[in-house]
């Protein structure tokens, strides 16, 4: 039985490796590709009522967070001008939100981050 591949990611790329650049468009779509899958898991969640499994899916959905925010710190490094924008945009947001007279993240106008989730995972401390 042959096997067929969804995505098809070298289509148009002569054998060759890839340059920065390419590389660089190369993880957007593997960012897009973690968003539509942690969408997809959540979607799956609100559909069900069986509770180990939403407890899966829901483990599943945030490791696809965590791969996505892994593919944009590599974008960082990829495209420096991609890096610098996502430096500004804490607080781009901030004031924005400011002059719409929204409160920021935390309930401040400042541009706190919000812990993330302690998911028991080696390497991270327990809170």
């Amino acid at each position: 039985m042959a096997q067929h591949i969804l995505t098809q990611p070298y289509i148009g790329l002569t054998p060759r490796k890839m340059t920065k650049s390419e590389l660089a468009r190369a993880i957007r779509l593997d960012i897009q590709a973690e968003l539509d899958a942690t969408n997809l898991y959540q979607a799956h969640i609100d559909a069900t009522d069986d509770e180990r499994a939403k407890a899966v899916l829901a483990h599943i959905r945030d490791e696809e967070k965590e791969h996505a925010a892994e593919f944009l710190q590599l974008l960082t490094y990829l495209d420096p001008d991609q890096g610098q924008y996502l430096e500004e945009a804490p607080q781009d947001v901030a004031r924005i939100l400011a002059q719409a007279g929204e409160p920021g993240p935390g309930g401040s106008s400042g541009c706190a981050r919000p812990e993330p989730p302690d998911r028991g995972q080696p390497g991270r401390p327990a809170s």
